[in-house]
C-alpha cells in the first residue's frame, strides 16, 4: 500500500510533552488501550478475520495492563492522563480518517512497530525494566506481524 505513515511519536508530541516522566508509561499504557478499542471496531469490519483481530485488541489490553503493573500510576497521574487521553485519542484517531479499515490496520501495523520502539526507549530510563519493556515491544510486534501477514490477503 501506498501510504504515508504518520510518525505517532510527533503527532501525539503536543498531548505527551506535559506529562512528568513517571507518568508516561501510565500515558502509553492508556494510548494502548485506545489501539484496543480500534482493534474492537476493524473485528466488526471484516468479520472473517475477527477472531485474528481481536487477538490484537487483547495484546493491546495485555501491553496496558503490563505497563500498569510495572509502573503503578498515582492518583494525581490518573487524573492527569484522564485529561489528556481524550485530546490524544481524537489525534491518534484522525490519522485513521478517510481510509478503508484495510488501510487503517496498515497504518496501525506501523504504529505497532512504533510502540515497540517507544517501549525500548523507555530503557534508558527505566534500566531495571529492560526485560518487561522488551516484552512489551515483543507483544506490539506480535500484532505488527499478524497484520503484515493478514492484509495482503484483503487487498
Amino acid at each position: 500500500m501506498d501510504i504515508e505513515i504518520p510518525n505517532f511519536g510527533e503527532l501525539l508530541a503536543e498531548h505527551l510533552s506535559g506529562v512528568p516522566q513517571e507518568a508516561f508509561p501510565y500515558l502509553l499504557s492508556q494510548l494502548e488501550r485506545t489501539a484496543a478499542a480500534r482493534y474492537r471496531g476493524w473485528a466488526d469490519d471484516v468479520p472473517e478475520h475477527s477472531d485474528g483481530i481481536m487477538g490484537c485488541s487483547a495484546r493491546e489490553d495485555e501491553i496496558a495492563d503490563r505497563v500498569e503493573a510495572m509502573f503503578p500510576p498515582s492518583d494525581e497521574h490518573r487524573e492527569l492522563v484522564a485529561s489528556i487521553i481524550p485530546r490524544a485519542k481524537d489525534t491518534y484517531y484522525k490519522a485513521f480518517e478517510g481510509f478503508t479499515p484495510i488501510e487503517q490496520m496498515y497504518i496501525q501495523s506501523k504504529a505497532e512497530r512504533q510502540g515497540a520502539g517507544a517501549w525500548q526507549v523507555l530503557k534508558d530510563v527505566y534500566p531495571d525494566k529492560s526485560e518487561e519493556l522488551d516484552a512489551v515491544s515483543a507483544i506490539e510486534i506480535a500484532s505488527a506481524d499478524y497484520l503484515d501477514v493478514l492484509l495482503p490477503t484483503l487487498a
